[in-house]
């Protein structure tokens, strides 16, 4: 159990992520979460406004799959396979962070100072979540795709255009962390 518990070593999780990268490339198949929710779009009847959700959604309950699969392996991994231990961030984070006025740092995956119900649904919160899944679905659509998708996929099949997408979430991430959460928090 505790070789479960434990972070997995680069040369045990490297060789698994590589191995389902050759079985989706045999399969015709790409990896990607933000497909998945023109897929559900279109499920729910976007099509009817939309030419871009007016698509055999049927060929996609594969990768819907893959989303149950993520939600389930996420819940069990939290309830049943974690053992409540501090998540293990630099001082420096940590500094950071209660410089912006945050407590109980690494205790929880969701920050409270975020994800409590108090914060999401204050107008901050609100403010926050709505145009942060905003500009994450408009760089997702933008980009052609989420970080998933090209980090992954599209830079193991070499494609530039992931290689640029991927430096544009590094930058993107960098600017949010160096400049943009300091005015938010």
């Amino acid at each position: 159990m505790d070789f479960i518990l434990q972070p997995w070593p680069w040369y045990v999780s490297g060789p698994l992520i590589a191995l389902v990268m050759l079985l989706l490339i045999y399969f015709g198949r790409t990896f990607g979460m933000s497909s998945n929710l023109r897929t559900l779009c279109t499920i729910g009847g976007a099509g009817k406004y939309s030419d871009f959700f007016r698509f055999d959604w049927k060929a996609q309950r594969w990768n819907l799959t893959v989303v149950l699969g993520a939600i389930i392996g996420g819940f069990v991994a939290t309830q049943f396979l974690s053992d409540g231990s501090v998540i293990a961030l630099s001082e420096e984070t940590i500094s950071d962070l209660r410089n912006f006025g945050w407590t109980n740092i690494g205790e929880t995956l969701l920050p409270a100072e975020i994800y409590s119900w108090e914060n999401a649904l204050s107008l901050k919160g609100l403010s926050i979540l709505i145009i942060g899944g905003f500009l994450v679905g408009f760089g997702t659509r933008y980009a052609g795709g989420c970080t998933s998708g090209h980090a992954i996929t599209g830079l193991s099949n070499l494609q530039l255009p992931s290689l640029i997408a991927v430096i544009g979430f590094f930058i993107g991430g960098l600017i949010m962390t160096h400049f943009i959460l300091p005015l938010i928090f």
